[in-house]
């Protein structure tokens, strides 16, 4: 629509609407039925899920106009969300972070994280590639398949190499 940005190499699926004032970075794959409404911003290399939801207004009513109360949705680089998983608005999604399928996000989400469930819940972490990451005891992970390097310090990841 009108008034959005749709980046470089973006790749669209069937209905699809992307809603006046969104924002989408280079290469960010929306799949089949996902409605981007205004208020999103997704940042390079992210990956929405079929029929995933974002949400823009906390306590909607049809009868009450609340189109200056839309919420600022942020999706950080590399973050994929998961088919049928809802983003409740307001609410950002970190770096690389992986919602399963059907989680629902009702708060912010750390970089590097995997959340599943209803209300999501954090039970992992996860590589740049999307594959979980298991700590040593002194906080060292390494990706499987790319053979990078993580650490986790103080409930955060950080790409060490």
């Amino acid at each position: 629509m009108p008034g959005s940005i749709i980046g470089d190499y973006c790749n669209l699926g069937q209905n699809v609407v992307v809603m006046p004032g969104v924002v989408l970075g280079n290469n960010v794959k929306v799949q089949n039925n996902v409605s981007v409404y205004t208020g999103v911003i997704c940042e390079d290399d992210v990956f929405l899920g079929p029929s995933m939801v974002f949400t823009n207004v906390i306590n909607p009513r049809s009868a009450i106009v609340r189109k200056d109360e839309y919420k600022k949705t942020l999706v950080k680089k590399g973050a994929s969300i998961g088919a049928n998983a809802t983003i409740v608005c307001g609410n950002e999604i970190g770096k690389y972070a992986m919602i399963g399928a059907g989680a629902v996000i009702t708060k912010a989400v750390k970089d590097f994280a995997l959340v599943v469930g209803n209300p999501a819940k954090q039970i992992g972490w996860v590589s740049e590639y999307g594959h979980r990451l298991v700590f040593e005891e002194r906080g060292n992970a390494v990706c499987k398949e790319s053979g990078q390097e993580y650490y986790l310090e103080n409930e955060n990841v950080v790409r060490v190499k």
